[in-house]
């Protein structure tokens, strides 16, 4: 009996206590955790398998089965993709009942041929399936990839090297995709850099000119100039487009490609596992690296990445400065009272308004006010083209830093509360004003606050989409922001964006099937780029911590 009414009174004491509380945060975290962890496992599995070399099949079908591809005949060749259940309808001798039935996806390539990527086949109508050793994969630059068996392969000079029983055929392969993707680079370098810098000369005398003889000769100089490198990159498109590829699709269609169009190949079912890392971690560095072709399906998307970090960065530089210049006001200048309360309830207010508002609100105040008042003012001789009176990353920039600005005030708020009143006081006791306090007082001990603060406002603004819609991210952006160009910072022109390059691949490609894969990889590498981001922020945030740490803390 004293032993139940000692195990109730332990039970009240715990539960007075609040342990069940402890355990239920704790079960709380952990699921949230778990979560993260999940959510991180999923974009990881499908986002490094799109640069790991797959084994290609060739399927034969059962006789009087159609085949899921057009023209395929009786066979086709594809890399697996996914296998599903599916409930079919079976005829028995007691009637029609639904059973599980396998289909195995496969990416069959070849989309100029077939008109598609993907196919679905019931395992039940498969035949058998093979791993041919003669098939390769072809890299394009339109079209996709391509399964193909070589028949030969012309060269520039018109020598010809068939594929069968030739050894010489895959190196001689390998020599002329190096030499096109070579050419395709300097034809690159001329007509995008070189040309693209005269015709910006050209425009540019003929709007601010205004007909003058010196105008007129250095147009000319120009334009000779231009037909100049026009030549030499058609020069260099015919020796590009010399070399040429026969081979045999799987349904049996016989085409030739020019070099020109092959951006590399391999044989997958003739990989070794360092032959696949090579591949894999080629595959990885050019899309790192690369430039974005087939709507954005294929390629890499390196002016995506760049563009998000030059938006980060300027995002970063512009919040900053407001924001610790309004928390400064509010903390130590303004008098506490019920409009200083207003601006802060109106200020954390903020941090919750959706992001698409603050995108109106920059289309309207940034590019159409402010900047259609510099286009009028300093490039009314480029009117009606806009300069600043466009989307560009300058506004796109200023948009999100006016969206985080509360997060960084919020910050900066906390941390010059959290610096102790003796400090204050005794730099006043010695003579000090009120600015000069703050400045070599409290400012830097609230750094590794204000530095907080800025880490959140990164996290937020890097994956934001909505705004950008509306005041400057583009599909595709022909130039950089930044570049060799003067002024080199190009802040009135559109960029790309990791987030509204998934948002472009997940529902406005043409091809959903075959732009999941990119989704994956582009989510992948946009949170790689905000965690890098946010882990040099932390470093810096830390090593000040440190540098300005005393015992009164």
């Amino acid at each position: 009996m004293h032993a139940t009414h000692k195990d109730d009174s332990l039970t009240r004491t715990h539960a007075a206590a609040g342990e069940p509380f402890v355990w239920l945060t704790a079960m709380g975290l952990t699921i949230g955790l778990l979560m993260v962890v999940g959510l991180l496992g999923i974009i990881v599995a499908n986002g490094i398998p799109v640069f790991w070399p797959k084994k290609v099949y060739e399927v034969t079908l059962k006789a009087g089965i159609n085949n899921p591809v057009p023209g395929g005949g009786e066979s086709f060749a594809g890399e697996i993709v996914q296998t599903r259940t599916k409930r079919v309808p079976i005829l028995t001798k007691t009637g029609e009942v639904e059973a599980d039935q396998k289909e195995v996806q496969y990416f069959v390539g070849n989309k100029d041929i077939y008109g598609l990527n993907f196919a679905f086949v019931s395992r039940v109508d498969i035949e058998k399936r093979d791993l041919p050793k003669d098939i390769y994969a072809i890299e394009r630059m339109e079209y996709g990839d391509a399964f193909v068996f070589p028949l030969d392969l012309t060269l520039a000079d018109g020598t010809k090297i068939e594929a069968a029983g030739n050894n010489e055929f895959s190196s001689g392969l390998a020599k002329a995709v190096k030499i096109s993707n070579s050419l395709r680079d300097e034809i690159r370098q001329i007509e995008k850099i070189q040309i693209g810098r005269i015709n910006s000369q050209i425009n540019e005398l003929k709007v601010k000119g205004g007909g003058s003889p010196e105008s007129v000769e250095q147009i000319a100089k120009l334009e000779a100039q231009y037909e100049e490198l026009a030549t030499k990159a058609r020069t260099l498109r015919q020796e590009q487009q010399g070399a040429k590829i026969t081979f045999r699709a799987p349904n049996g269609t016989i085409k030739t490609q020019p070099i020109s169009e092959v951006v590399g190949f391999y044989q997958p079912n003739n990989l070794g596992l360092l032959q696949k890392t090579g591949i894999f971690l080629h595959n990885i560095w050019g899309f790192l690296s690369g430039q974005p072709r087939e709507a954005n399906t294929e390629g890499g998307i390196f002016p995506a990445i760049f563009g998000t970090f030059v938006m980060t960065l300027l995002m970063s530089i512009a919040v900053v400065p407001f924001g610790v210049l309004a928390a400064i006001y509010m903390r130590e200048y303004a008098k506490q009272g019920f409009l200083v309360r207003s601006v802060r309830i109106a200020v954390n207010n903020l941090a919750g308004v959706p992001s698409i508002v603050f995108g109106v609100f920059g289309l309207g105040f940034f590019v159409y006010f402010v900047g259609g008042g510099l286009d009028r003012w300093l490039f009314s001789d480029y009117l009606p083209t806009p300069t600043f009176g466009t989307g560009g990353i300058f506004w796109a920039a200023l948009t999100l830093a006016l969206m985080t600005v509360p997060v960084v005030i919020v910050a900066t708020e906390e941390a010059i509360a959290a610096v102790p009143r003796g400090m204050k006081e005794g730099s006043l006791a010695c003579g000090a004003s009120k600015w000069q306090t703050i400045q070599r007082i409290v400012l830097p001990a609230s750094v590794p606050g204000i530095l907080t603060g800025l880490i959140l406002a990164m996290a937020r603004g890097a994956g934001e989409v909505a705004p950008l819609m509306l005041v400057g991210v583009v599909k595709l952006a022909p130039s950089l922001p930044i570049d060799g160009e003067f002024p080199f910072v190009h802040l009135e022109r559109k960029f790309m964006h990791l987030g509204f390059h998934i948002f472009d691949l997940g529902f406005q490609s043409p091809d959903s099937e075959a732009a999941k894969p990119m989704v994956f990889a582009t989510t992948l590498l946009l949170i790689l780029l905000v965690v890098l981001l946010n882990i040099t922020a932390i470093l810096i945030r830390e090593r000040l911590r440190k540098k300005f740490a005393t015992g009164a803390f």
